[in-house]
């Protein structure tokens, strides 16, 4: 295994961009290629994969990129970040949050979860096949293992345990098929991470389907990491009748993959990451019930978002509880900002302050709506 660096335009690039790998590592007759990635941030890795499928020639040439992260939640491209993920939980532990380009659902990505993209040209995208390299490289390490791949193109392990999960991206020319893999994932963190943010969310984005997953490793305990990259490898070739070198990159490398920092940049951007979410509204009953009086009352919230700002705000709230031009008022500074309680909580602070002897409600009024957003 070698690291690949340095300026050689060998990879058959597109509008003249120089492509950058070891004259050693690739000819230019070569068929494929194996990268893995030295890195292990999310961002990078994502930027990696959109940069190989804009500027590698994949009419020439396939590539297969091994990846990994550290904890990260990935959503697809028309995915709602709200109802996917536990958004305040990902920020307690300090995890980030990607939308990646291609489709599909969301996944929690750790260093005991692998990635593998398969790049290949449109003509040659065949997805089945690409899970065929993976489920034939387990069965042939691990023959005790029961897994095979699902009419929704997931693998399954003893016929319930979901391993792999997968998703897709087509352009004009070239394609880009990824899956993950669940070596020693921490099941705990993506039990805590993968569920919804908020309630009352009403949106035509692409939903995940639930599944209950398992580890490689519980189930084959001798089956080390190294062992596992090197029989996907092995398997690639067999498959396909390539004899693929194998190599590492630094995706963070500007000088061997030119432009691909401003591409990360964009992918960690809020307007990225929440604002390319499909429009939503969000529909719920507020409890606004004084805990000291205990007073019960309700109020319901009618919202509606587009590109992760409040695009319309209406509350409904019992006229003998709070006037309505406080709740009007409360309801119109939220319009323009960003779905998000941080944000929110600084323009509602100045209604509030300005409100009277009705402060203690409309403050509990703002909590409760505040405790939608995340």
């Amino acid at each position: 295994m070698s690291y690949i660096r340095g300026a050689w335009p060998l990879l058959g690039g597109r509008s003249g961009v120089c492509r950058c790998l070891h004259r050693n590592q690739l000819s230019s007759s070569s068929s494929s290629v194996v990268l893995q990635s030295r890195c292990t941030d999310v961002f990078q890795n994502l930027a990696l994969e959109d940069w190989i499928d804009a500027n590698v020639d994949l009419q020439q040439r396939s590539v297969l990129l091994l990846w990994r992260n550290h904890p990260a939640v990935v959503i697809g491209r028309h995915q709602n970040p709200w109802t996917e993920c536990d958004l305040t939980a990902v920020r307690r532990m300090g995890i980030p949050l990607a939308r990646r380009r291609s489709g599909g659902g969301t996944v929690f990505h750790d260093l005991g979860n692998l990635n593998l993209t398969f790049f290949t040209s449109k003509k040659a995208y065949d997805r089945k096949r690409n899970l065929k390299v993976i489920t034939d490289a387990l069965r042939s390490t691990a023959p005790g293992l029961d897994v095979h791949a699902t009419d929704r193109l997931d693998i399954l392990l003893n016929g319930r345990y979901k391993i792999s999960g997968t998703a897709s991206r087509l352009s004009r020319k070239s394609s880009y098929h990824h899956c993950t893999l669940l070596h020693s994932a921490d099941r705990s963190a993506l039990s805590t991470v993968l569920r919804p943010s908020c309630p009352g969310i009403v949106s035509n984005a692409t939903p995940s389907v639930p599944s209950p997953v398992a580890n490689l490793l519980d189930h084959a305990p001798m089956l080390q990491w190294e062992e596992l990259v090197d029989v996907l490898v092995r398997q690639y070739n067999t498959e396909f009748g390539f004899s693929a070198v194998s190599a590492f990159v630094d995706p963070a490398d500007e000088s061997a993959f030119p432009g691909i920092s401003r591409a990360a940049a964009e992918l960690r951007s809020w307007d990225w990451t929440f604002g390319k979410t499909p429009k939503f509204s969000v529909q719920t009953v507020l409890d606004l019930t004084d805990k000291e009086s205990a007073v019960r009352s309700s109020a319901h919230l009618n919202m509606e978002v587009k590109h992760g700002f409040v695009n319309s705000c209406k509350l409904f709230v019992p006229d003998d509880w709070l006037p309505p031009h406080l709740s009007a008022a409360l309801a119109n500074a939220l319009v323009g900002e960003r779905f998000c309680r941080r944000r929110a909580s600084v323009c509602v602070a100045a209604v509030v302050c300005d409100s009277g002897d009705l402060r203690g409600r409309l403050r509990r009024l703002s909590d409760a709506v505040l405790s939608v957003m995340s």
